[in-house]
């Protein structure tokens, strides 16, 4: 560690190190979150319960699982750009969708999207019994009460779907229903992805126990008697037609209505869930998986004491004054106002969750004032046919800012830094001119000297495009200007959330942190603007860099040359393999942007003659 602090600027890795770290072992729980398979951490969908193979997080909290794990550490994911969902759905000129679960989410829609939620009634009435919930005291007791209430279910051919909120849970209830001599049940989870269509299916056959993690559509009906086209395709897929198929086909079908019969006699489809989630949302959509299209049904929540939920609020409390009351072990508290208190604890949780999303949005549209300028930038040099303008306005910028930097406003002639400015133009123009000589003229004065820089510089530059030609003199510039802004833009995107964690750190003493950060990450920008002038300027101003493009680009002249401009297929292909985003609205000028001074720069400008060597074949 440098500096005082873990928060001083030098600890930006540390820190980040340290977080990944910290939220590998306390936040992301296995079987929950992520499980291990063939040495190998596969993610695991919050609202679904499937694995997101392939799929693996950015910025080194992949690898902090793995270490954490002890499995192989594969390298690291490198994100070009990121939008949040917000920012991203809010591009659309036109936004709808529809759930059956979006009613308690109405606020969240109407605030971010300004999207009214409008309920659609049902097309036929629904017959589900909603039953109050049951609240034990301990989780034994809860899992007890569950098991007997699954035994019972199936004394009576009653289809039951039970709910879970973790593939752990869901492993360990299955483990005691075996020891309770259960042998005829189903578990669907992360683990039994592949077979999770066709389990589904056939969770409303009389008599089936189907435990599920987190039940959300999964693109398949529950049906009462079983799912008839998912049977046929699974029993006769490989069968040819003829009469004998369509009589094994008949035949499916009439034992597919008689399983219906018992299961309706039965009461329907019971879903029988084992917690309440954070989110209303999620145990709507379990609950909703009974009752379709006017089948009877029932649904039930069964909790403890010790769940996740309750002990947020106070569980312990509550528990004491259970047993003073006399409540006995197996005895479970079921009444109405137990429902209304565990909706307001959703709530409050709900709340407390879209607060947390509301505040990342305000910090994420200061980011997204500027993605909207970088990347319209970046749109506009993919398409334009000639950007020498463009870099000659760099150019004479970073002129001005050398100039500015070593010859102080309305100072003598004696305070000037004639060595300092001569040092800055050779490293930023490669140009070798007399500047001690020029200052020391009688009656010279810094606009005169910005003149003379600017002449020379324009000279080079002109001397350059005729000797190379404008073809190449394109693709070069677009080149460097392109790499460069990438490699800055991410650069910057990793500063910004230092300096989030910064501002978190340090805001409970400040009046308005979020004040603070717009104020700093303008500071920012402004030093990305300035960097991207002085680094493009530096490249193009390099001889050997644009000797280096045109030796690579001769090749393509067999396959016809000049180069084909932007709006030609090849030039179509080129541009789509930049990183872009699609416009969205105006965003404001760069020219309105007020450039300060450049703060110090870290590992630039990028070394770029090697990935020129990339453009023929880009070209």
């Amino acid at each position: 560690m440098k500096g005082e602090t873990l928060y001083d600027v030098e600890n930006v890795a540390i820190v980040h190190h340290v977080n990944n770290a910290l939220k590998a072992h306390k936040l992301f729980q296995k079987d929950k979150d992520y499980i291990v398979r063939n040495d190998e951490i596969v993610i695991i969908d919050e609202f679904t319960g499937r694995m997101m193979p392939g799929r693996r997080y950015s910025e080194g909290q992949h690898q902090a699982l793995e270490a954490k794990e002890k499995v192989t550490i594969q390298p690291e994911n490198q994100t070009l750009a990121s939008v949040t969902f917000q920012n991203y759905f809010r591009m659309y000129k036109k936004l709808g969708g529809m759930t059956g679960t979006a009613s308690t989410e109405a606020e969240e829609f109407g605030n971010i999207y300004g999207l009214e939620v409008v309920e659609v009634p049902t097309n036929l009435p629904i017959k589900r019994i909603d039953e109050d919930d049951e609240v034990y005291r301990s989780v034994e007791e809860k899992y007890k009460a569950i098991i007997a209430e699954i035994k019972d279910s199936q004394d009576r051919q009653q289809p039951v779907l039970v709910g879970t909120t973790s593939i752990e849970k869901s492993e360990l209830l299955a483990e005691m229903l075996k020891k309770a001599g259960f042998t005829n049940f189903q578990v669907l989870n992360a683990r039994y992805h592949e077979q999770e269509a066709y389990i589904v299916s056939q969770a409303g056959v009389p008599g089936a126990v189907t435990i599920a993690t987190n039940m959300a559509g999964r693109g398949t009906d529950i049906q009462l008697g079983g799912n008839l086209e998912m049977r046929v395709e699974r029993e006769l897929g490989e069968m040819e037609h003829g009469p004998e198929r369509d009589e094994k086909e008949a035949a499916i079908k009439v034992e597919v209505q008689r399983l219906k019969d018992i299961a309706l006699a039965a009461g329907g489809l019971y879903v029988l869930a084992t917690e309440r989630h954070e989110s209303r949302r999620i145990d709507n959509q379990l609950r909703g998986r009974s009752g379709r299209q006017g089948d009877p049904g029932r649904s039930k929540f069964f909790l403890s004491l010790q769940d996740d939920l309750m002990r947020i609020f106070g569980s312990d409390r509550m528990d004491s004054m259970l047993q003073k009351l006399g409540l006995k072990e197996g005895e479970a508290i079921v009444h109405p106002w137990i429902n209304k208190a565990l909706e307001r604890a959703q709530k409050k949780v709900e709340a407390r969750n879209f607060d947390t999303r509301k505040n990342l949005l305000k910090y994420d549209d200061v980011l997204n004032d500027q993605r909207k300028v970088i990347f319209e930038q970046r749109i506009e040099m993919m398409d334009a046919t000639d950007i020498s303008e463009t870099v000659a306005d760099m150019r004479h910028e970073v002129i001005e800012d050398i100039v500015a930097k070593r010859i102080p406003e309305k100072a003598y002639a004696e305070q000037w830094d004639s060595v300092g400015l001569k040092t800055d133009v050779q490293n930023s123009l490669n140009l070798d001119l007399p500047i001690i000589e020029w200052a020391a003229e009688e009656g010279i004065d810094e606009n005169d000297i910005r003149e003379r820089i600017t002449a020379e510089a324009d000279k080079a530059a002109a001397d350059r495009a005729e000797r190379f030609g404008p073809d190449i003199m394109l693709y070069v510039e677009r080149s460097v200007v392109l790499q460069t802004l990438d490699h800055l833009w991410r650069e910057h995107i990793v500063n910004l959330d230092h300096l989030r964690s910064v501002i978190g750190f340090r805001g409970y003493a400040q009046r308005d942190p979020l004040q603070e950060y717009k104020s700093e990450a303008f500071e920012l920008f402004q030093a990305l603007l300035a960097n991207l002038r002085q680094a493009v300027t530096a490249q193009l101003m390099r001889v050997e860099l644009v000797r280096e493009a045109a030796e690579a680009l001769q090749p393509a002249a067999a396959d016809g040359w000049p180069p084909p401009r932007s709006g030609d297929r090849r030039g179509r292909l080129c541009r789509q393999r930049q990183p872009q985003l699609r416009r969205a609205g105006k965003p404001q000028s760069a020219g309105s942007v007020e450039l300060g001074q450049s703060r110090p720069q870290r590992g630039l400008p990028l070394q770029l003659g090697q990935e020129i060597q990339a453009l023929p074949r880009c070209i």
